[in-house]
């Protein structure tokens, strides 16, 4: 199947079930799947070995035991750390996920993911998209993964990678504004993911009408997110998805 042809669900969870287990973990997907949260975003990016691991800083220091950036660590030495006790005593024991494992846990869930490729500074973003995508597109079918970025150079090069009919690409915007038509054409981009709260109806509206899926960041409060289902917006990436349920719009 196409791209085009992906049925993304109203509700996607951000870094996997993040209010209820350590983000961007194999728990953290499981915890999703049993919600009833089909979708999740997770970030990708590499540490110093080229070893593609599921995370999001720069460094470990927030989300584990342990210390130092990912630029100066191999994955023998990343297994070392903690990054699930931070969360709860549950959780104690966990490690940091690779990309390679984390394809597979959604494979044996049919879960969708929205990955971003996360170019954190001094980072090289054709390094990680030559490794991680893919990885990636052998692992899911293209109905079931949307490859996303705030990096133009990685989105171009994934975009030379994999044509519009095999990936799809969505651009990761903190606000729209007059420029997102410039970034989203050249790499033939399937969708455009931005900050809710700063989302005027004006942009989702002409984001819609020319034909991309809108996808907003990080909602947790049905009740100040209700305006956007009206202007246009497909789906939501919440922390805590399952509190959107019996808020969301008729099919």
């Amino acid at each position: 199947m196409h791209p085009a042809d992906i049925s993304l669900p109203r509700l996607i969870a951000h870094r996997g079930l993040s209010a209820h287990a350590p983000e961007n973990t194999l728990s953290a997907v499981h915890a999703a799947h049993l919600a009833g949260i089909d979708w999740v975003e997770l970030d990708v990016q590499l540490l110093g070995d080229g070893t593609a691991v599921i995370w999001h800083d720069a460094n470990v220091r927030r989300c584990s035991d342990g210390r130092g950036r990912l630029a100066d660590l191999d994955l023998a030495t990343a297994r070392e750390f903690d990054a699930g006790s931070w969360f709860g005593d549950d959780f104690r024991g966990e490690r940091i996920a690779t990309l390679e494992e984390m394809l597979i846990l959604l494979d044996e869930l049919e879960m969708g993911v929205n990955l971003e490729l996360k170019v954190n500074r001094g980072r090289d973003p054709r390094a990680l998209v030559d490794t991680a995508l893919p990885a990636v597109m052998e692992a899911l079918p293209p109905t079931r993964c949307v490859v996303s970025s705030f990096n133009d150079i990685a989105l171009a090069r994934a975009r030379a990678l994999a044509g519009p009919e095999s990936l799809a690409l969505g651009v990761l915007f903190e606000a729209l504004g007059r420029e997102w038509r410039s970034r989203c054409e050249p790499v033939q981009a399937c969708s455009v993911h931005a900050d809710w709260k700063r989302l005027k109806e004006v942009h989702v509206r002409q984001v819609v009408e020319a034909g991309y899926r809108l996808l907003c960041y990080t909602a947790n409060d049905p009740t100040a997110f209700a305006p956007r289902w009206q202007w246009g917006v497909e789906a939501v990436i919440s922390d805590d998805p399952a509190r959107f349920f019996g808020h969301l719009p008729a099919a």
